[in-house]
């Protein structure tokens, strides 16, 4: 198990930046790749962002590319989420998932074994 808690959700007005952090309490955590996905009410569970276990390596989805950045500190065992220039579209819970294997990034919901709650991200227009 690498159990994952997401925090720095909240309420932000179009434009704004936020912050997601991603934390986990296990030591594996950090050889794994991790990604963020979102979900808006009444829409499927999409691809944000990925990292590989290094940080060496990074993937965005086209939507975000150039107002989001991931991150990660092996050392705190944790991956962010720099979230700014954000659009009322933006608002979904985000979730951070871990794929359990130093396998390459993954876009896709199922490769990804390990899944926090989320947190809620609401951008006001």
């Amino acid at each position: 198990q690498v159990p994952l808690v997401e925090s720095g959700g909240g309420l932000v007005q179009a434009g704004g930046s936020l912050r997601l952090s991603c934390a986990a309490s296990e030591r594996t955590f950090s050889i794994y790749g991790t990604g963020w996905f979102r979900q808006a009410p009444g829409k499927e569970r999409e691809f944000v962002a990925a990292i590989s276990w290094s940080g060496g390596s990074t993937s965005y989805a086209d939507f975000v590319k150039g107002r989001f950045a991931i991150s990660r500190d092996n050392a705190k065992n944790t991956v962010s989420l720099q979230m700014n220039s954000l659009k009322f579209e933006d608002t979904a819970v985000y979730y951070c998932a871990s794929r359990g294997t130093r396998a390459g990034l993954s876009i896709r919901t199922d490769g990804y074994e390990y899944w926090g709650m989320g947190t809620q991200v609401t951008v006001s227009s």
